[in-house]
């Protein structure tokens, strides 16, 4: 196996819209490599921006506790202050008191820099009202983590308000092009607004930077306004949702599909689309299948197969994943994989498709913090610095900061990865739907009967058209053999209707519903 050389890669984002919430699925190539889902209620979320009002002040751990309406107070650090912390706190001082609304932000007057190694108390002193932002949502026991480095993310550049300087993504490789972006943002940055000009902007014309920058701008202006005469705690402003976030820090010229079961949501993101990038606007398209928009593309599939705590290989080698309190753990299993004679090779095979597999499960996952690798033992230096090397190439499209240190002489690879959400967890184990655990069933003779049941009530209450979802086996069950022999065909004939049966790995094995032409489910 040959380390990949990094490549443009077909994405597509499958998105499935239920009343519960919204999924996100990120294939790249179709295969599965980031899940998001982001509830109905969902609050909290990184980005958001609060009126927060400082509860306590903890000088031994130099941060403070803050309201922010979340059960438990938020924590802020005085590391995330933002060097203008000052100038935040005047400007909500400021903004809150605005009668008229009218007030120029391009005449705010900066305060001084605090220094990095100075005291939470020494700024936050009489427990003030301050804005701030979500820098981490709500995990586990603990509240979410702010900062009052503000930021708000456009599609070409970011705007950090309160300074004066402009930045130019290191990812942009061609001198002459990182000078041209600056000297063109330098020349339309407003007063008191610093600029980072992101990795999208390269080759960017003025006007699309400059229609960018003014959105951020006017948000802002809305940010100010949503001040006025504010109560601590309060949203002041939320991010967008997560599924333009997610267009908006990926959408790039190998991004092929983007497929939405909802025509409202269609509508907003091809509109979305239209805005930030017209010549991609037929990207997006409206599902209207009968199957489940996930399990159409596959996804449900992966998911079941990617979230346990075993993870099979292509080559018969397997992943353990073991959590923690304190770290994740993933050892690397030769299973019955053989490549040939020679072991070391053996093992740096293992271990490169491994490499690859776990690239992807930290992502798909959403693991952060400490995560230590136990790879089949090699005993080459060269080796070791191969596997190295090709885990750094394979984690390169992570979004998240990471880091991967070195292999040790034990054979444990330490990576760390910044953790912004919850991890993503789906228990992939499926209690029996017959039984419910207790080991006993009814006779699944009777299942064809109470269907055939249902189906002789709806028709003689003049219901046509029917669609019949069940589970897969039952669907293999009703649909096998030829057209005048399968139950499905019999019924059909039987009763004289337009009939069909669709498969739906969601649902148990004895579980069954009807649906009308309308596709709107028929309650008994």
């Amino acid at each position: 196996m040959q380390i990949k050389v990094a490549k443009e890669v077909n994405k597509e984002l499958i998105i499935n819209v239920a009343p519960t919430g919204v999924e996100i699925a990120l294939l790249e190539e179709k295969k599965l490599v980031e899940l998001h889902y982001e509830k109905a209620d969902a609050s909290f979320a990184v980005g958001d921006l609060y009126l927060g009002k400082v509860k306590k002040l903890i000088p031994g751990l130099n941060a403070a506790f803050v309201d922010v309406g979340y059960e438990k107070d938020a924590f802020l650090h005085y590391t995330d202050l933002s060097p203008f912390a000052r100038s935040i706190l005047k400007f909500t001082s400021y903004a809150m008191g605005d009668k008229s609304g009218e007030y120029d932000f391009a005449k705010f007057q900066i305060e001084p820099e605090i220094i990095k190694t100075g005291k939470i108390n020494e700024v936050l002193n009489g427990k003030p009202n301050v804005l701030v932002q979500i820098l981490k949502e709500p995990i586990a026991a603990k509240g979410p983590r702010l900062s009052c480095e503000i930021s708000l993310p456009g599609r070409f550049v970011v705007v950090t308000p309160f300074n004066e300087i402009v930045a130019v993504s290191k990812k942009i490789h061609s001198s002459e092009e990182r000078k041209r972006l600056h000297k063109i943002v330098e020349a339309i940055r407003p007063k008191n607004f610093g600029v980072i000009v992101r990795t999208a902007a390269e080759g960017k014309k003025t006007a699309e930077l400059h229609e960018d920058l003014s959105t951020l701008v006017e948000t802002w202006k809305s940010i100010q306004k949503n001040l006025r005469n504010a109560v601590a705690p309060a949203k002041i402003m939320s991010e967008q949702d997560k599924t333009t976030s997610i267009l908006r820090d990926l959408l790039n010229e190998d991004f092929n599909r983007i497929v939405i079961n909802d025509k409202n949501l269609y509508t907003d993101t091809k509109a979305y689309i239209q805005k930030i990038a017209p010549n991609k606007a037929e990207i997006v398209s409206q599902y209207q299948n009968g199957l489940p928009i996930f399990d159409q593309y596959g996804i449900t599939r992966q998911v079941k197969a990617a979230f346990g705590k075993t993870v099979n290989l292509n080559s018969g080698a397997y992943l353990i994943i073991e959590h923690t309190e304190a770290l994740h753990v993933i050892d690397v299993n030769s299973g019955y994989k053989s490549v040939g004679n020679n072991q070391e090779e053996n093992a740096l095979q293992t271990n490169l498709e491994a490499g690859e597999e776990i690239a992807r499960q930290l992502r798909l996952r959403d693991i952060g913090g400490i995560i230590v690798v136990d790879f089949i033992d090699m005993k080459l230096p060269d080796n070791r610095r191969r596997l190295q090397e090709a885990m750094e190439e394979f984690m390169r499209s992570d979004r998240a900061k990471h880091a991967v240190l070195p292999i040790s002489k034990f054979g444990l690879m330490q990576i760390t990865r910044q953790r912004m959400r919850p991890e993503v967890n789906i228990n992939t184990a499926e209690l029996c739907p017959s039984c419910n655990g207790t080991g006993k069933i009814t006779s699944t003779l009777l299942l064809e009967d109470e269907i055939e049941k249902r189906l002789t009530y709806l028709v003689t209450h003049q219901h046509k058209n029917l669609t019949l979802l069940v589970h897969p086996i039952v669907y293999s069950h009703l649909t096998k053999g030829w057209f005048y022999t399968n139950i499905q065909s019999k019924w059909r004939r039987k009763h004289k209707i337009n009939f069909k049966v669709l498969p739906n790995t969601n649902y148990q094995l004895t579980e069954f519903r009807f649906f009308d032409q309308q596709e709107e489910e028929i309650k008994f």
